[in-house]
């Protein structure tokens, strides 16, 4: 009886050695675009990472404008963002440190098969947008300071409009509303490619509008500035960092892909 109970307690250490390290797990708050989450990405790399150093990421999946602003406060420890301007404006204020390019993709004119603007096959982003507007064709906008409207936002500049009228709707939503509801208008938007491709047996909309180099989609992991906000973990940080930019990490992005098309291409670099 008393060999039983002591194997009995043994048991039950282990099975508390196994608990004890979860609950007491340390934890790594990351800041990042919807697009990197809703193409599935994050889910399928970050477990990877998790296994390897113990620990757990917490994802908060917004806009890269609500990302970055989480970052300034000290409200996160790392970012993933897509905004290359903003980013270096984030940089430059003191409130990020070792910034990364990651990755890339592109962004895409998605738009009904009927194609009222008579778009597709326009190699120009730009010009494409001038016929949406000429045409009075809807045009569903994030509207909500992210990465890809910040891209759309630049497009329109350039094309010399202003969007405004009952043709342009902003809804301050993320891709994944913001792709079913263009579907259900039978309306344009711009989208990065891997979220749209995670998506696109839910949705009606096709790509009409890819290749101008001026849809080319930069991310970058970005830590967030210990010496400005201690409270962050900036060891922890530094690890998932670095381990994005490694080779294992590099090759399970190369290699993540859905439908056959891989949806991002590992270019890790230095940035400022």
């Amino acid at each position: 009886m008393k060999r039983r109970t002591l194997v009995l307690a043994a048991t039950a250490l282990a099975a508390a050695s196994w608990i004890l390290p979860l609950s007491a797990q340390e934890r790594l708050r990351m800041a990042t675009t919807t697009s990197v989450q809703d193409s599935g990405l994050l889910p399928y790399l970050l477990p990877h990472f998790e296994e390897g150093c113990g620990c757990k990421v917490d994802v908060i999946a917004v806009g890269t404008g609500q990302a970055l602003k989480l970052a300034s406060h000290g409200d996160v420890d790392v970012v993933l963002v897509h905004d290359p301007d903003a980013e270096k404006k984030f940089m430059e204020e003191g409130s990020g440190i070792n910034r990364r390019t990651l990755m890339v993709n592109d962004f895409v004119i998605l738009g009904p098969a009927a194609d009222p603007a008579r778009i597709m096959g326009t190699r120009d982003a730009a010009a494409a947008l001038a016929s949406i507007r000429r045409t009075g064709s809807n045009f569903i906008s994030r509207g909500d300071g992210s990465g890809t409207n910040m891209k759309e936002k630049a497009l329109w500049n350039k094309a010399g409009i202003k969007p405004a009228g009952p043709w342009y709707l902003e809804v301050g939503q993320g891709m994944g509303a913001v792709l079913t509801m263009a579907s259900e208008k039978e309306a344009y938007t711009l989208c990065d490619r891997g979220t749209y491709l995670a998506r696109m047996n839910q949705i009606q909309l096709r790509v009409l509008v890819e290749g101008d180099p001026e849809l080319n989609n930069y991310y970058s992991v970005i830590q967030v500035n210990p010496d400005r906000h201690p409270a962050v973990k900036g060891e922890l940080s530094r690890r998932l960092s670095d381990w994005l930019c490694s080779a294992e990490a590099q090759t399970l992005i190369g290699g993540y892909s859905m439908g056959g098309r891989r949806l991002f291409t590992p270019v890790c670099a230095s940035g400022k």
